[in-house]
């Protein structure tokens, strides 16, 4: 690998870390839309087996969701920035 590669992941590692600086709250779990008549939103976590919710009404339905797709994006974040990482470490590049 060459030096403008490394450079090149370097930045891109620097650019994730902004980013996630600036993601803001995150929360794992889904909005769902739970009901036959009467539809409510609700916000649903998966946790130790147990799947707990919490009642969201209109007013905290977009707050939610955009908590939740903060944490997808966190996610894709890190994954990225493990293959960077994974291959600078192979390198013997330390950060």
């Amino acid at each position: 690998m060459d030096k403008r590669e490394i450079v090149k992941m370097k930045r891109r590692l620097k650019a994730l870390q902004k980013i996630l600086a600036e993601l803001g709250p995150v929360m794992r779990g889904s909005v769902v839309l739970i009901g036959t008549r009467n539809k409510q939103y609700y916000f649903s976590l998966n946790k130790d087996k147990n799947t707990h919710i919490i009642y969201l009404g209109k007013k905290r339905v977009n707050q939610a969701k955009e908590y939740s797709d903060n944490y997808k994006k966190l996610l894709e974040i890190i994954e990225e920035m493990t293959i960077l990482n994974m291959k600078l470490l192979k390198e013997n590049v330390f950060i």
